[in-house]
């Protein structure tokens, strides 16, 4: 997926467009992932969709549950779902930072030529 670090550094626009994919897809993996949120609180906890949206929103971005959970089904839901969010979120993370990170350290491991005619 990423460029070899013998080949050369990609250039700007081609690397702005990798960042938006990447971007596109994380986007696609939060999506994803609230609609899961969303349809477990709201078949668990039989909350209305918006409570539901709320909920899920809340655990995936880290401030855990709105509304007092009082089904055992929604109280495991909602555990593993949180559990679930805390890895989302570090997948997220890693596919938002590979391309600029990457590009760093393809910088840096860059062969520059060599001076010396021996």
């Amino acid at each position: 997926m990423f460029e070899h670090r013998s080949e050369p550094l990609l250039p700007k626009p081609l690397f702005i467009r990798r960042l938006l994919r990447h971007a596109m897809l994380s986007g696609y993996v939060m999506a994803a992932s609230l609609l899961i949120g969303i349809l477990g609180y709201h078949l668990t906890e039989d909350l209305p969709w918006i409570d539901s949206l709320v909920n899920a929103s809340m655990i995936l971005g880290g401030m855990g549950p709105v509304n007092e959970l009082h089904t055992t089904a929604g109280k495991l839901f909602a555990s593993a779902y949180a559990l679930f969010a805390g890895v989302v979120f570090l997948v997220v993370a890693g596919m938002l930072l590979a391309p600029a990170a990457h590009r760093l350290l393809h910088r840096i491991h860059l062969e520059e030529p060599s001076d010396d005619k021996e």
